[in-house]
């Protein structure tokens, strides 16, 4: 596995947590637990593997929908281990950021969120990126919005507006999306960085994310290692024209 192609920007779509406590004849929330326990697992992975960056969609604008008991309880699993996670994260030189909209949540997430990425800013191995109150066409809206606002003000003109300096108003300036995995057997991206998303490879598999394991992360990359990248022309891993092959 030290030898494979890794991938620069990896995205995993958290899904499976409610299904699994069912399995397990579980209420859903020890499902979240323990997939919150596999999150911190999963950034164990990355960072082992040196995987510049890692984007974790935990929590999307529509999730808010879900029963009331459930989304409040999802806010307290995130309030305390983001507390939690802050040491352990510096420690490992692992730098936390977030993704999505601050309206919406409750002040103790909010406070948690900062703490995590205040501790950790100074940290420069594996950046982490947890997407949460986080909507794909939230995010282009926003910065549509602030990229107006700095035309308006004359502090941008619009001539210069091109995808680089487009990608710099997203919440995270981070650059586009390698590998995209998705837990659970659903095959849909679910308004997930759509920005990022447009040149990447996509992987989808049936395990839960609980039981999303090393080795299925190790699965998942080798597939990657798979793939020709072409973006619209030829062979970007493996090289050639492609009709040749």
């Amino acid at each position: 596995m030290d030898q494979i192609s890794i991938p620069n920007h990896l995205a995993i779509i958290v899904d499976g947590n409610r299904r699994w406590a069912r399995i397990h004849s579980m209420p859903a929330f020890m499902g979240h637990k323990h997939g919150f326990e596999r999150l911190e697992k999963v950034i164990d992975y990355a960072a082992k593997k040196d995987i510049p960056y890692i984007s974790l969609f935990v929590f999307s604008t529509e999730n808010f929908k879900r029963n009331a008991k459930e989304v409040d309880y999802l806010m307290e699993l995130f309030c305390n281990n983001f507390f939690e996670m802050a040491a352990k994260m510096e420690k490992k030189n692992i730098k936390v950021v977030f993704s999505g909209r601050r309206t919406g949540l409750i002040p103790a997430v909010i406070n948690a969120m900062d703490y995590l990425s205040s501790e950790t800013q100074g940290c420069t191995g594996t950046t982490v990126n947890f997407c949460l109150n986080y909507g794909g066409k939230a995010e282009i809206i926003d910065a549509c919005k602030a990229i107006a606002v700095e035309i308006k003000n004359q502090d941008l003109c619009i001539q210069d507006v091109d995808e680089k300096t487009f990608s710099r108003y997203l919440y995270t300036d981070f650059p586009p999306v390698d590998l995209m995995v998705r837990t659970s057997g659903e095959v849909r991206i679910s308004n997930f960085m759509l920005w990022q998303l447009a040149y990447s490879e996509l992987y989808f598999t049936d395990v839960l994310f609980p039981d999303f394991d090393e080795d299925c992360f190790n699965e998942a990359l080798l597939a990657y290692e798979g793939r020709r990248r072409r973006f619209g022309g030829d062979s970007f891993k493996q090289g050639g024209n492609v009709f040749n092959q």
